[in-house]
């Protein structure tokens, strides 16, 4: 299973690895995102994202350049496991940001002390990084249950 899903899925970590990191400088960049407790979990989600998806990222690359694929069935399912966990803490962590964001811009008009449109483009780019694993997750998830029902 090398070749072009191998490439794509190299794509689409890098994708979710940019967005994480972009996500996690522009709230890292605010002077008050660490008094809220969910933008310090969204800064964290992001670091986890950030290293998962650029240490699966490593591993096709290597695949690319050796010519051979690492995909067992034991490797897919962690690889589908990996990217459950990490889907789920990034998508918790911008839906919290957003919940956040919204209450201090719209409910409490604090946006004036508050940089809220800096929130906003960490939390866009939080789901950025979300929207950009679901192909990996789905084609990982799909290419585990093909494994196992073969074996």
């Amino acid at each position: 299973m090398r070749g072009p899903w191998t490439r794509c899925s190299l794509v689409f970590r890098l994708l979710q690895a940019a967005f994480a990191a972009t996500s996690l400088a522009v709230m890292a960049s605010t002077d008050d995102f660490s008094s809220v407790t969910t933008f310090r979990y969204l800064v964290a989600a992001a670091i986890v994202q950030c290293l998962w998806s650029l240490a699966v990222a490593i591993l096709d690359a290597y695949a690319i350049v050796v010519k051979r694929s690492f995909r067992t069935a034991r490797a897919v399912i962690i690889l589908a496991l990996g990217d459950w966990v990490t889907g789920t803490l990034i998508f918790s962590a911008a839906c919290g940001s957003a919940a956040i964001t919204t209450l201090l811009s719209n409910d409490f008009g604090a946006c004036s002390v508050n940089p809220c449109g800096s929130f906003m483009n960490a939390t866009a780019m939080a789901f950025l990084s979300w929207l950009a694993r679901a192909p990996a997750f789905i084609g990982n998830l799909w290419t585990a249950v093909h494994r196992i029902q073969k074996s």
